[in-house]
């Protein structure tokens, strides 16, 4: 598979989580990259990015991801280079799209500056644990 090709594949899979996202209507999201793959940035702060065909790497605070990875550790899970990292990473084949979108919008609160933040009002339900 050449490059180009490995490309194509990574942003036809993040189609879904740009819809998600889209979805929730999370002001000033853009698209990026971040580490050659696809990512979701919110004023220039990644909060999500494609790590492979498979996994999302979802930027949250410590205490979000040790409970995501008690909770669900066939979904939420780190490797040693994300080991004192805010971020978790997640399976996308694990996921249902509910949760996913959840996290997302979780994600975008994390990052988002609190002025932006404020323009999207707290959900009854957020999704978290």
């Amino acid at each position: 598979m050449t490059k180009a090709q490995n490309r194509a594949d990574l942003d036809a899979i993040f189609e879904r989580i740009e819809a998600l996202a889209g979805n929730r209507d999370l002001p000033e999201v853009t698209r990026g990259t971040s580490y050659g793959t696809p990512s979701l940035k919110v004023k220039d702060k990644s909060f999500v990015r494609l790590k492979d065909a498979d996994t999302l790497v979802l930027l949250c605070p410590p205490e979000q991801k040790a409970l995501l990875m008690e909770m669900s550790p066939h979904i939420y899970f780190e490797t040693d280079h994300y080991v004192g990292w805010p971020a978790v990473l997640v399976r996308l084949s694990a996921i249902d799209d509910e949760e996913l979108s959840l996290r997302l919008e979780d994600s975008w609160r994390f990052k988002a500056p609190a002025r932006v933040a404020a323009r999207k009002p707290l959900a009854t339900n957020t999704g978290e644990p």
